[in-house]
């Protein structure tokens, strides 16, 4: 058995993670629509825990050999009863939270009312609604011996009936309404007034059922099992792993139920009925007074007018230029001089797009690599890697299929790239590419060689890139350009054991790596009382790495960490972590860099990485981590770093119990919204310096006669942007 006296299960930390994004959905000082948006959240989180991770232990427990957990020695069964023991104070207090929201709602003048609080002219809009727009479209019936229960799509939401016919044998059946998905799940009454499909259907249904009186109704949302093994014996060799994949996410639809959701307390009869009709223990049928399957919230925002919008919502943020990358010199240029960081979303990821188009066109370029895991539906990387193989460029590109739930927008990219010349490959067959790389090789007129390396924490996706926080370096460094073309030619080849002298690459070298770094702060406390590890990711699991770490505080090296989402490893337990401190934040912005910082000052060895401290990370995927060489860049994390754990107000510390406390709010300060003024700062700042280059323009320039004697416009031009950029900062 392990030693679980500093750690807990991973499924019960992730829960206590949620609870904390309901917690900004409780929080008044969070904009109103923002708490909606947290709400929803929540909801959308648990949705795919359980399609994942309740999905894969109902796999587990069925299995005669049975997994223990290495964190909690426990069963996947004794999991899963902790789970649905854990969730239904979650459930109340999501439906608490969601009620003090409405009653805030009103206060500001937006309304989603049900059909009973209505006056008699929306009645009749919302009857008029049903009788045009979703009577035509519904899909229902009746539940007897020749129309038997449908097999239920995955996500699911649907209407239940207990009918009673009004012959004079009574005879009951069971009526269903599927609602429709063709159409918004809310009636629009007025600008800021609202009404539920679920409640309109449910109030005109007897027009369906008219040989029946309804004795009572309830919506239900059915979650099924989505965990997809993609590695089992069914693959051919030579069967396109496209439509292999095709094939499993129809399977995913139809797996089996873990969930139902239920918008009102059931009577002892349908409580039966549901666990019967779906196999399910009356503890995994949830109920829930506040909103089901609420990812709509963000339609409904946005047919909002904008002046409520703006009002109720965070202030508009767009990611700002970069101050260190300068808009009208070659980026390839910039980079062979200096290595350039980019920090998202606070700024824009146009320099890498813009990379990607240079390249393209770049006559010393011969190709560009680069490992895709999640991109954007209208991908503007994807886009100009066309454009790069139109150009007769070479281009690979490894598209990892099985990046879960992405994995249609996956196929379809693919696809598109394969067919304008890209050579598209699909990486290992046990293990998902989830490292961000793409390298640029060039050869000049000399024969010479050269690399331009982009490594990152995220993914290559424009949408995410304004939401999650990452780093993305660019870097011509040779050395670090030769591991990563190392890193190219071993996917070629389906090498999961090349060796690189600067990259960590899991799963060989990033477990091995990184007991090394940790081993040499052990020294370093040993030798002056010095060692200091600092890591921020957004989750840690991992056994052997949870030991390693331990080793370390045991030797009395401080470790700060801060961790988003699962921590599997319990801080301040005497002994065994009592070195060891770990904090998360939540917040505007969802935080999804993993640095690793070894040391202090000058001195520390800096890296960022696309893998968290996860067993799936190091062991099961590729993985990459870059070593931060540029001595600006490196105190530019780490000042970074520093003002991360210096927040005070989002911030949590994680207890040894497990669970999160606030801390001492000394400073009132959001590391997040300083980050934003900070960005906005630094774009004011390089637009003022380029007016005052404008207006240091030599008088002569701008006063040219051209050939007929006439004055140069370049001085209207001039002025024209001198103004612009003063006025936009007045």
């Amino acid at each position: 058995m392990n030693d679980v006296s500093f750690t807990q299960n991973r499924e019960l930390s992730w829960l206590k993670f949620n609870d904390r994004v309901l917690e900004e959905a409780a929080d008044k000082s969070v904009p109103l629509l923002e708490r909606l948006k947290f709400l929803s959240i929540f909801d959308t989180n648990l949705e795919e825990f359980f399609m994942v991770r309740v999905g894969s232990l109902t796999d587990l427990s069925k299995l005669s050999k049975k997994a223990i957990d290495s964190k909690s020695n426990l069963t996947p069964k004794e999991q899963l009863d902790k789970i649905l023991a854990y969730l239904p104070k979650s459930y109340a207090r999501k439906d608490e939270v969601y009620f003090d929201i409405l009653e805030d709602m009103k206060k500001a003048g937006l309304f989603i009312s049900k059909f009973s609080d209505l006056d008699e002219k929306d009645r009749l809009a919302c009857k008029n609604y049903f009788d045009t727009k979703i009577e035509p479209i519904l899909n229902f019936q009746l539940i007897d011996r020749t129309h038997p229960f449908p097999r239920l799509p995955n996500l699911s939401l649907v209407i239940i009936f207990d009918l009673v016919s009004q012959e004079k044998k009574k005879k009951e059946k069971i009526g269903i309404i599927y609602l429709p998905d063709r159409i918004d799940r809310y009636l629009k009454l007025a600008d800021n007034h609202f009404v539920l499909i679920e409640d309109i259907i449910e109030v005109f249904a007897y027009n369906l059922f008219y040989k029946y009186q309804i004795e009572r109704s309830y919506a239900i949302s059915l979650t099924r099992n989505a965990d997809i093994n993609y590695n089992d014996d069914d693959y051919e060799v030579d069967q396109d792993f496209r439509d292999y994949m095709k094939g499993k996410l129809k399977k995913r639809k139809r797996l089996q139920p873990v969930r139902v959701e239920v918008d009102r307390p059931l009577s002892e009869d349908s409580l039966k009925f549901l666990t019967k009709q779906f196999n399910l223990s009356k503890e995994a049928i949830f109920v829930t007074k506040s909103l089901i399957q609420s990812d709509f919230i963000y339609d409904l925002i946005k047919d909002l007018p904008e002046s409520f919008r703006k009002e109720n919502s965070y202030e508009e943020f767009s990611p700002q230029e970069s101050i260190y990358i300068d808009q009208k010199e070659s980026i390839i240029k910039q980079i062979e001089k200096s290595d350039k960081l980019l920090s998202f979303p606070y700024e824009s990821m146009d320099p890498l797009i813009r990379l990607l188009d240079e390249a393209s066109n770049d006559l010393d370029v011969i190709s560009i690599k680069i490992t895709l895991y999640r991109i954007a539906k209208e991908s503007e990387i994807a886009k100009a890697l066309i454009r790069a193989s139109e150009n007769g460029k070479d281009v690979i590109v490894l598209m990892e299929l099985r990046a879960r739930f992405d994995e249609d927008n996956n196929i379809l990219w693919s696809s598109r790239l394969e067919k304008a010349g890209c050579n598209v490959v699909y990486g290992f067959e046990n293990h998902k590419t989830h490292s961000k790389v793409c390298l640029i090789t060039r050869v000049d007129k000399n024969d010479e060689i050269s690399y331009i390396s982009q490594i990152a924490t995220g993914n290559y996706n424009e949408k995410t890139a304004k939401l999650y926080t990452d780093f993305s370096l660019m870097t011509a460094n040779k050395e670090i350009g030769t591991d990563a073309k190392e890193i190219f030619d071993n996917i070629l080849i389906g090498n999961l054991d090349g060796a690189y002298k600067h990259l960590l690459v899991s799963p060989k070298s990033m477990q091995e790596g990184l007991d090394k770094l940790i081993d040499e702060q052990i020294k370093v406390q040993k030798k002056d009382g010095n060692g200091y590890i600092r890591l921020k990711m957004n989750s840690i699991s991992d056994r052997k790495l949870i030991d390693k770490l331990s080793q370390a505080s045991k030797k009395n090296v401080k470790i700060d960490m801060m961790v988003r989402g699962i921590t599997c490893l319990l801080p301040g337990i005497k002994d065994r972590t009592e070195n060891i401190e770990i904090y998360q934040i939540v917040g505007r912005f969802l935080e999804h860099h993993r640095i690793y910082q070894f040391g202090k000052g000058e001195d520390a060895k800096v890296y960022i990485s696309s893998a968290d401290f996860m067993t799936r990370n190091i062991r099961n995927r590729m993985e990459v981590a870059v070593p931060i060489y540029d001595p600006a860049i490196k105190k530019r994390i780490i000042d970074f770093l520093d003002l991360m754990f210096a927040d005070d107000v989002k911030i949590r510390r994680l207890r040894p119990d497990g669970d999160y406390e606030r801390v001492e709010n000394k400073k009132n300060l959001i590391a997040q919204e300083r980050l934003i003024a900070l960005a906005r700062q630094r774009s004011k700042q390089k637009a003022l310096l380029l007016v005052k280059q404008i207006e240091e323009r030599p008088k002569a320039i701008s006063q040219k006669k051209d050939i007929k004697g006439n004055s140069n416009k370049e001085k209207t031009k001039g002025q024209k942007l001198k103004d612009f950029f003063k006025n936009l900062f007045k």
